[in-house]
């Protein structure tokens, strides 16, 4: 084998899909102004209470110029044609071309928790109520995580690897981290790297909220009158993450790269961290969480005084945040509290296998703008009065360093330091 190139990387471009617009310009603007995307399903029925979710507003595929009436009905995962989209714009605002020279060199990296489960929703469906021959034959290409990035390949012009880091709720982190290194090593020029779910189907929807993980909004709850309220992480009242749907996407280059084709730079992949916990389905390990902070910030060659602000994977559930609170305290010290401490699922909730990449989208604008984005919708717990979780509106502060934390189901972890340029 070759030896690894050994170059920087760098973030040069980015989209994402949220509850709180249907691009990331939407999604920006409605974090900055601390509001929270939250409202009552529509997309399906369901007799759960955890019926607060994250929809992406105005979003209609067959509004898009790619889909057909053919490709409607042969593609029915949801997940396709919003990373091709995700994945356009990405490639945008870029300002990076398809060509013969960069096609080749350019991968494309989406992880999914879920994949297209509700493709299969509707095969089930037909099988039992139409019978065996009215399953799609696209029902498998439909449910093969890696198709949503091959699908934006075709349409797009990239031939280099594509493939779906399978992460749970760290997936997206994976894919940056996976995509970092194969550029880094030469393997390619430029990834397109992130996650994408579309998890709104009654199953999964109730699955969640059986096992205790998302929020069921009572009468009593002051989500209950204003959904906006549902996710709140490290607010003394938090009882679980709302479920939304989403994608993310970051445009990932080499250093000389940049420079060849004209691209700005908007971050450097500085560290990475990323082990498992061998310990619990659900629950965190918090030995490995820190571990894997902490490796991201040695991996980025900086002492952990450096790191300016944290985006926490803060699902706004009573024992995660606790775990996550516990080791930034761990790595941090009596210091932990002068670092802000963000939490964009109380805006965007928990889209599985996409969060990571949307937040670090706004992690790194927040970075180039010179502010910290909100923790909304919060009321503070004696638990957590040590912590800057930078409460209900966004905030000026200059840094250079942000750590961004990830963590999935199966005790899979992944945390990367962003530098700002």
């Amino acid at each position: 084998m070759k030896p690894a190139k050994n170059r920087r990387v760098f973030v040069v471009g980015y989209d994402a899909a949220t509850c709180l617009g249907k691009d990331f310009a939407a999604t920006w603007q409605g974090a900055v102004a601390g509001r929270a995307g939250f409202r009552r399903l529509t997309r399906c029925a369901t007799s759960s209470r955890a019926d607060v979710v994250g929809e992406i507003p105005d979003w209609d595929p067959t509004d898009l110029p790619f889909v057909d009436r053919k490709e409607a009905s042969l593609w029915d995962a949801a997940y396709v044609f919003l990373t091709m989209e995700v994945c356009r714009r990405a490639l945008a605002h870029a300002g990076l071309e398809m060509t013969a020279e960069t096609g080749p060199r350019t991968g494309c990296l989406i992880g999914s928790a879920l994949n297209g489960t509700d493709a299969f929703r509707v095969a089930m469906d037909n099988y039992v109520n139409r019978g065996p021959f009215k399953v799609s034959p696209y029902l498998l290409p439909n449910v093969c995580a890696n198709l949503p990035a091959g699908k934006a390949g075709m349409l797009l012009g990239f031939t280099g690897p594509i493939f779906s880091p399978q992460g749970a709720c760290a997936s997206a982190n994976h894919a940056i981290a996976i995509g970092a290194r194969m550029i880094r090593d030469g393997d390619c020029d430029f990834v397109l790297a992130g996650g994408v779910e579309t998890c709104l189907i009654p199953e999964i929807i109730q699955g969640f909220a059986n096992m205790l993980a998302t929020i069921k909004v009572g009468p009593k709850d002051r989500a209950h009158t204003d959904p906006a309220h549902a996710s709140r992480p490290f607010s003394l009242d938090r009882k679980g993450f709302v479920l939304a749907e989403g994608a993310g996407v970051l445009v990932l280059a080499a250093e000389e790269m940049t420079l060849a084709h004209g691209l700005a730079p908007k971050a450097e992949i500085a560290g990475i961290g990323w082990n498992s916990d061998a310990h619990h389905f659900t629950r965190p390990n918090m030995e490995t969480v820190t571990r894997a902070m902490q490796d991201a910030i040695e991996d980025a060659e900086i002492n952990a005084s450096d790191i300016g602000a944290i985006n926490a994977h803060g699902t706004s559930t009573p024992k995660g945040d606790a775990t996550e609170a516990d080791c930034l305290r761990n790595i941090f010290g009596n210091k932990v509290g002068k670092i802000p401490i963000s939490a964009n699922k109380s805006q965007v909730g928990h889209s599985l296998g996409a969060s990571a990449a949307t937040e670090a989208a706004l992690a790194i604008e927040a970075m180039r703008q010179g502010i910290v984005l909100p923790t909304v919708n919060h009321i503070p717990d004696p638990e957590f009065s040590d912590l800057d979780v930078v409460p209900n509106q966004t905030r000026r502060h200059p840094h250079e360093f942000v750590l961004s934390n990830s963590f999935g189901f199966g005790g899979t972890n992944c945390c990367i330091v962003f530098k700002g340029v």
